[in-house]
């Protein structure tokens, strides 16, 4: 990763923008943290004559479906999904990488009532949050089944997100503080708000990032990247949104408050789960096994066999990036003379 962080890190002495003209319509859940270096990029890093790209609720479901929609962002566990039904879809840049955490009540008795819940295989027979066919429920089965339970093994209870206290009678943290569930894995920052539900001498957190972390992907299609004026804007992009993800990994003070507004999370809740999120891009070189493995849950859950690894392998275009990240080198090296 150091190349990089390199350019990541020199970025943030200039503050350029692209001049590429920008038609591009870009599809993002807009409530989600992870969202907001697209939305930044949008922002500062075009000119004020230029027309930036839009923004709209969405993510790979729209992308694969309709064909004003130029880029999308999601988890990986969408992304196996939408290549199922259109497998031109192709993920070009990691636009941040989560490790979700699953929290425990470990005043919760277990199964046999002899004791509280302390390890993971404690929660044999539980009621656990999550939300199935998402990257969250792909999180949870996988963290349990290190603990030897397979998805038969706990009862899964599906509920609603928060991003601020107090939060709705039905979401997570409610139901975790009221004892409806004995632990739950979601994104951020639902597991916070769980965690400040109940006294701190009564939570474990779970967390491994080698196990699962959210892959949260910025993805086109074989047919925009082939045509050269759309090409053009997608890389102008993606070498913005590089500049864009410095700040958020090396100065995120300056866009806290930014990302506060943008999906309703005071500062403080934001500063205490900015760094379970890393900003620092690229391509992760184990993003195929990723798929491979995520592909059989989400398979299971659609109905349908599996990809082969060889036709997932399709999936992943790292020539966007490369051109992104030559254009940057090319622009730093004119600024030394």
């Amino acid at each position: 990763m150091a190349p990089f962080h390199n350019i990541l890190k020199l970025s943030l002495v200039a503050h350029l923008a692209s001049t590429v003209s920008a038609t591009l319509n870009i599809a993002a859940v807009l409530a989600w943290i992870e969202h907001v270096p697209l939305l930044v990029t949008t922002q500062d890093f075009y000119p004020a004559s230029s027309q930036p790209p839009v923004l709209i609720n969405g993510g790979v479901a729209e992308l694969v479906s309709n064909d004003t929609i130029d880029l999308a962002a999601n988890a990986e566990t969408q992304a196996v999904r939408g290549f199922a039904k259109n497998d031109s879809l192709r993920i070009i840049w990691n636009v941040a990488s989560v490790a979700y955490r699953l929290v425990v009540n470990t005043h919760a008795l277990t199964a046999d009532g002899t004791r509280n819940i302390t390890t993971l295989a404690d929660l044999r027979g539980k009621k656990i949050g999550t939300i199935v066919g998402a990257s969250a429920g792909y999180f949870v089965e996988a963290l349990l089944k290190t603990a030897g339970l397979n998805h038969d093994d706990y009862e899964i209870v599906v509920s609603g997100i928060c991003h601020e206290a107090p939060c709705g009678n039905r979401t997570f943290p409610a139901l975790f503080a009221r004892g409806e569930i004995d632990a739950f894995g979601v994104w951020e920052p639902t597991v916070e708000l769980g965690i400040q539900a109940l006294p701190a001498d009564q939570t474990k957190v779970f967390q491994d990032k080698k196990v699962y972390r959210e892959i949260y992907n910025l993805h086109s299609t074989k047919e925009k990247l082939e045509k050269p004026e759309k090409r053009k804007e997608i890389v102008g992009f993606l070498k913005n949104l590089i500049q864009a993800q410095s700040v958020f990994e090396y100065s995120p003070e300056k866009v806290y408050e930014r990302t506060s507004n943008a999906v309703n999370i005071s500062v403080p809740l934001l500063e205490k789960v900015w760094r379970i999120h890393d900003w620092s891009g690229g391509l992760p070189a184990d993003l195929l096994d990723v798929l491979e493995v995520e592909d059989e849950y989400i398979a299971r859950l659609d109905g349908r066999e599996p990809n082969t690894r060889e036709k997932l392998k399709e999936m992943i275009d790292t020539s966007v990036m490369e051109e992104a990240l030559e254009q940057l080198r090319a622009e730093r090296a004119n600024e030394w003379f």
